[in-house]
């Protein structure tokens, strides 16, 4: 994977990218701006499945406001994502925060696909609870903690402490993929 990435690094696209001194404040600035979008848009509809907040308003409801809006900036987040990495993919590649985030992601997915699949199947039953059933308050809740732990790892990427060119402990160097890193 390491030659993968370091191929990618070489691209013309990456290099013009990651020395761009607009197009990468600018990529970078949309993720987070986007982020911020899908995330407050999200912590919305969490807390309305936690029954703290929008308790008179049916969880269906809620859902459907929002839902479209968390789909478009979550694609935009996603492609500015992937222009982010294309930018640094070696360094992003072996970042122990970059790895913990996209570890992260999946679990918020799973997190989401099992709520869809599973108790958002019978919304109507408990649409105008103001406490829903104890599936969508844990639902809710997973998907607050994750995003919160997907936003601190990612905003950690940024700092160096645990790249591969400082010596580093031996778990850090296995969590990293520091054996392979080019030296």
């Amino acid at each position: 994977m390491t030659a993968f990435v370091q191929w990618i690094a070489s691209t013309s696209g990456s290099i013009a990218l990651h020395e761009s001194l607009y197009m990468y404040p600018l990529v970078e600035s949309v993720h987070v701006l986007t982020l911020c979008v899908f995330v407050g848009l999200a912590a919305i509809l969490d807390l309305r499945l936690m029954g703290v907040t929008l308790r008179r308003i049916p969880v269906s409801e809620v859902a459907r406001r929002l839902l479209p809006w968390m789909g478009v900036g979550f694609t935009i987040m996603v492609i500015t994502g992937a222009m982010l990495f294309y930018a640094i993919p070696v360094r992003s590649y072996h970042s122990v925060w970059f790895r913990t985030k996209l570890i992260l992601l999946v679990i918020a997915g799973l997190n989401a696909w099992l709520f869809h699949a599973g108790i958002w199947r019978s919304v109507w039953d408990w649409d105008l609870d103001p406490v829903p059933p104890a599936a969508a308050r844990i639902a809710g809740t997973a998907s607050l903690v994750l995003w919160a732990g997907i936003i601190v790892t990612g905003r950690m990427i940024a700092y160096n402490w645990f790249d591969c060119d400082k010596p580093q402990p031996a778990a850090i160097v296995w969590a990293a993929g520091c054996d392979s890193y080019p030296k």
